[in-house]
């Protein structure tokens, strides 16, 4: 049984609250937000955000289009559910952050944060080793980004490498050919679908 507002097929959306909710696939329970902020205390990406996700999910209410379609808060979603597994209104929070970018991407609203080239080489990574390369990864943000920020990393990065939690070269998992026609498929079926 679904409860909250049904938008059905036939008619448009007339608002961008019911946009939102007829653009992100399943349930959203977006209506069922009581703004408790638990979602925010959550995010690994809060403080990175110019809009939290309970300050978003107000706006989207508030038919706020531009203003939330310009924001930078979907981009810096990494995607790790920590928020929707949290929320005691079970809210598709990560699943209505991809609607938003799809929805800013679709008006030309998109712009490209400063972690999007991360995200580009954490991809790459996970293509051709199966897993991320977190030395790879951080010394490349770094340097585009903060050169200075990693001379004072250096020492954490020294730590880990001593104790062994981070490799200096990358290493591919088992079976990656399956990883990649999993992803190779996967892309079609987006591709189908968008």
């Amino acid at each position: 049984m679904t409860t909250g507002i049904q938008v059905s097929p036939e008619r448009a959306p007339i608002s961008f609250f019911e946009e939102v909710i007829a653009a992100t696939p399943g349930d959203t329970r977006l209506q069922m937000c009581i703004q408790c902020g638990t979602c925010a205390g959550s995010c690994p990406s809060g403080e990175d955000m110019e809009h939290s996700p309970r300050r978003l999910f107000a706006m989207v209410r508030a038919g706020l289009r531009d203003e939330v379609l310009s924001s930078s808060s979907p981009w810096y979603c990494v995607s790790c559910y920590y928020c929707t597994v949290r929320c005691p209104q079970e809210v598709s929070i990560t699943g209505i952050m991809y609607t938003l970018k799809s929805l800013a991407i679709k008006e030309g609203k998109y712009k490209e944060p400063a972690g999007a080239d991360l995200s580009q080489s954490f991809v790459s990574n996970v293509e051709n080793y199966g897993r991320s390369f977190e030395l790879g990864l951080a010394t490349r943000n770094f340097l585009q980004h903060s050169p200075v920020e990693l001379v004072r990393m250096a020492s954490m990065g020294w730590g880990m490498l001593s104790r062994e939690r981070l490799d200096l070269t990358p290493h591919r998992i088992e079976n990656l050919d399956q990883l990649q026609a999993i992803l190779v498929r996967a892309k079609e079926i987006e591709e189908v679908t968008a």
